[in-house]
């Protein structure tokens, strides 16, 4: 079992930037990839970014890339998404979740352990 706890949501202007926080505790966090969702009410749950277990490699949606990065801390059993430039369609409850298959998917359903999310809003 993992559980994962977000934070740093909030309240932001437009153009604004929020850093993202998920931390880990349970199995060990770099047996895992690891991935950030967003979901708006009565949408369907959106893929933003996933890293590897390393941290090697990074995905990104189109409607991200450029703006946000995804980061991790093995260490500190922690994954990150800086998020710049904010856009009001940014607004969302964002997930971190956790896949321990092999390989880095986009896939919501893949993954496996999900965190309770946070509030992002950025207003216009």
């Amino acid at each position: 079992q993992v559980q994962l706890v977000e934070s740093g949501g909030g309240l932001v202007q437009a153009g604004g930037s929020l850093r993202l926080s998920c931390a880990a505790s349970g199995r060990t966090f770099s047996a895992y990839c690891m991935g950030w969702f967003r979901q708006v009410f009565g949408k369907e749950r959106e893929f933003v970014a996933a890293i590897s277990r390393s941290g090697g490699n990074t995905y990104y949606a189109d409607s991200v890339k450029g703006r946000f990065t995804i980061s991790r801390d093995n260490a500190k059993n922690t994954v990150y998404l800086q998020m710049n430039g904010l856009k009001p369609e940014d607004t969302a409850v964002y997930y971190c979740a956790a896949d321990v298959s092999d390989g880095v998917t986009t896939e919501a359903r893949r993954y496996d352990y999900w965190g309770q999310g946070t509030q992002v809003t950025a207003s216009s």
